[in-house]
């Protein structure tokens, strides 16, 4: 066995004090802690804060352990573009104790279906333009809750509205979708 084995991979100083640190929760809790007021995402010119994504975040880690029959260490897909939702989904995830599986949104069905099958998921946070696609796999999964999520839903009135129906009924990005028991 090489001298090196026991060696850490990483070192430097961006990487000194972590072993204070339990887990990516633990660093996730004093980052907003420590940067509350300042910006942490900005999509399509609205920003949250660190203080925001705690709030945000902790609802949603909330309603998963309280309105879903998930436990901890239960795997939840997120398939989501660079959106404010994805990392609020993320952390929520981890907060929740569950284990996220990283989606990418431009997957086809058959990808879909392989990935959800492959991790188990039982739940997953979805953009309502790619729903479609997941209505039709649902069936080859084990997923049990079905999350939708619009593209400008974390920003104000009334450019949510304006920008959530120009994409809905103008653009027509969002196909009409049904998750029957979800």
């Amino acid at each position: 066995m090489s001298e090196h084995a026991n060696a850490p991979i990483l070192t430097g100083p961006a990487l000194e004090g972590l072993d204070q640190y339990s887990s990516v929760t633990d660093i996730f809790h004093a980052a907003v802690k420590r940067f509350a007021p300042k910006p942490a995402f900005t999509c399509m010119g609205q920003t949250l804060s660190f203080a925001d994504l705690d709030r945000l975040s902790g609802d949603f880690a909330a309603w998963l352990q309280h309105e879903t029959d998930l436990e901890p260490g239960d795997r939840i897909a997120i398939q989501l573009p660079n959106l404010l939702q994805f990392p609020v989904a993320v952390f929520g995830a981890l907060r929740a104790g569950l284990v996220v599986v990283n989606t990418n949104p431009l997957y086809t069905e058959r990808e879909m279906a392989h990935q959800f099958k492959d991790s188990n998921a039982k739940a997953i946070v979805i953009l309502a333009n790619m729903a479609s696609k997941l209505e039709k796999v649902l069936g080859k999964t084990e997923i049990k809750h079905v999350l939708v999520t619009q593209l400008a839903d974390l920003h104000g009135a009334p450019k949510r509205w304006l920008i959530n129906t120009v994409v809905k009924h103008v653009k027509k990005w969002c196909l009409p979708i049904r998750f029957p028991g979800h």
